[in-house]
Formats: structure tokens, C-alpha cells, sequence
């Protein structure tokens, strides 16, 4: 048989077909490395990364209020959305809770316009969703079952997180084998468990200089103020309360202390509070004088009379 012949043979036989085997394992192995052909995004990508810049938006909004010592709109001292965005449930290490929902959202944005040609990005901005849920989850508990108030700001920042943990869910890049539900969910659990666990710890008082050794200073000041007679009325939620206490660091617990709201913010109040018609918090009665907000401690000496030598208890170690 002539060569012309047996290649006229080979084109009839279609022994070109193994050719595509190799270029399809390529466009396999070109999957996995986390590129997504032109063309190919998600019909979920825009929904998901307008719900990002949406939470941005939000989170800027009241990250700048309250920097500036403002209220959101809509959003007045005594409200309910007040109450929550003055509490000690705000701020977390001197920075305003919100400011860590925008870098949250910040981040997610960043890897939600990468997931569109990467879906390699999915696992990461799925964790940094479900720690942003878990945190979210804790924030609403505590501003429904502790501080008993609800602010619509919060709820709106509850939904768009969650719907974005939702969405991530539906989105999950199936093709890709590193994304398997029993490979992908444990690792972002587990870190929304422990993030939360700590803010629950923070938020205890764990981390507070409170737990530390007492400065004679302050604890002499402390004992003092309870001697005198001197009164320092305030609330469990109460962010400029704990800003107040958090003066006296570990001889806190020496303070004239009341607790005006013992049965929940809605619920009576303290008889001395009435008795001394507190509305304002925190409130010192010393000496027959009445100051609100939170006082220097050196101004507490001064009004209480407090004569004892030695440096101030912010200076003293």
C-alpha cells in the first residue's frame, strides 16, 4: 500500500481524535488553577458585588458619624437606634464597630471582583462572609436580648451580610474539587466560632486593665468616693458608663456604683435613681453636686475633696 494511500486512510479512520484529549485536559487544568474563560462570569457576580458597595455605603456613612460624635438620620439621642450606637457594644479597641464592617465589606468587595475571573477567590471571601454573619448574629443578640433596643441601621447591615453569605453559597464553584462542601465549610465555621467567642470575651471585661494589679492612687480614691457618701449612677449598656469605670481600672469594683436599669433598660428603675431623678448617664452626686458625663479623676478628687499625695492614677503605676 502506497503512503498516499495509508494517510488518505488515517484522515477517513479520524485518528485525529485523540488531540482533543490533551486539549481538554488543558482546559481542565486551566480551571483549576482559578481562571474562568472570557465571557463566563457568574449570573450572581453584579448581585453579589452591588451587595458590597451597598454595604460600604453603609458602613462609611456611620463610621463618619461617629467619628464626628453625631447621630445617623433619623436616629436621635433617646431612640432606640440611639441607645444602640451609644452603647459599649460600639467601639471595639477605640474604633467605632462600623469601621470594621467597612473594612469588611472593603475586603469582600475586593474579592468579589476577583471571583469573577478567579474562582479560586471563593473560599476566602466565603470566610471573611461568614465571620462577618457570626459577628453580626452576636451584635443583634446583644442589641435585642441585652441593650432591648433595635436600630435599623444594624438590621439593614444584618441582611445585606447574610444575603451575601447566601448568595456565596449558591455560588460556590462546583467544578473546582478544592470546593467541595466537606472541604469548604469547616474552615470558615470554625473561624466565625472563635472570632466571636473572643468578642464575647472582650466585651466581658477579660482583656480590661480592670483584671490587673490596683494602683494605690486610684484605689484610695475609689474608697474614698464610697466613704464620703459620693454616688455614681449609670447603666449596664451604657458606653460612656464603661468609659467612666474604665478610669479606675482595677479598683472598679470599689466605686459608689448604681445601677439605675437592673431589670433591662425597659425595665423599672432603681429606686435611688428615681429618688434622685437620674436621666442622664453616667450621673455623680458628691457632695451635694450634680455632674454628668464622664469626670476626669482628677476632677473627682478635687470636687470630693480628696487630699492624698502622690501622682495621678493615670501616671502611678
Amino acid at each position: 500500500m502506497s503512503r498516499k494511500k495509508r494517510r488518505s486512510e488515517k484522515r477517513k479512520s479520524g485518528h485525529k481524535a485523540p488531540e482533543a484529549e490533551p486539549r481538554a485536559e488543558a482546559r481542565v487544568a486551566k480551571g483549576r488553577a482559578g481562571a474562568t474563560p472570557a465571557g463566563s462570569a457568574h449570573a450572581l457576580d453584579n448581585g453579589l458585588f452591588g451587595l458590597a458597595l451597598t454595604g460600604i455605603v453603609l458602613t462609611a456613612y456611620l463610621t463618619f458619624v461617629a467619628w464626628f460624635g453625631e447621630h445617623p438620620a433619623y436616629c436621635g439621642a433617646e431612640s432606640d437606634c440611639g441607645l444602640v450606637q451609644q452603647s459599649r457594644w460600639s467601639t471595639l479597641l477605640g474604633m467605632p464597630i462600623a469601621l470594621w464592617g467597612l473594612l469588611t465589606y472593603a475586603l469582600l468587595a475586593q474579592l468579589l471582583w476577583r471571583l469573577r475571573t478567579r474562582p479560586s477567590s471563593w473560599r476566602m471571601a466565603l470566610t471573611i462572609a461568614t465571620v462577618g454573619a457570626g459577628v453580626s448574629w452576636y451584635l443583634t443578640g446583644v442589641s435585642v436580648f441585652v441593650i432591648e433596643a433595635v436600630c435599623g441601621y444594624c438590621l439593614a447591615s444584618f441582611a445585606i451580610i447574610n444575603a451575601l453569605l447566601v448568595l456565596l453559597l449558591v455560588r460556590r464553584p462546583a467544578h473546582l474539587p478544592q470546593h467541595k462542601w466537606t472541604e469548604s465549610l469547616p474552615g470558615p465555621l470554625g473561624a466565625a466560632v472563635v472570632i466571636v467567642f473572643a468578642l464575647f470575651l472582650h466585651f466581658s471585661g477579660l482583656f480590661d486593665p480592670a483584671a490587673g494589679p490596683e494602683k494605690p492612687y486610684l484605689k484610695a480614691l475609689a474608697i474614698h468616693l464610697r466613704e464620703s457618701g459620693a454616688r455614681f449612677y449609670g447603666a449596664y449598656w451604657c458606653q460612656a458608663c464603661q468609659q467612666q469605670k474604665a478610669l479606675f481600672e482595677a479598683s472598679v469594683d470599689r466605686l459608689p456604683y448604681v445601677e439605675c436599669t437592673p431589670n433591662g433598660r425597659r425595665g423599672t428603675y432603681n429606686f435611688a435613681c428615681i429618688t434622685n431623678d437620674i436621666s442622664d448617664f453616667p450621673t455623680w452626686i458628691i457632695n451635694g453636686r450634680r455632674l454628668t458625663g464622664v469626670v476626669s479623676v482628677a476632677e473627682l478628687a478635687t470636687v470630693s475633696g480628696f487630699k492624698r499625695s502622690g501622682k495621678t492614677g493615670s501616671e502611678n503605676n
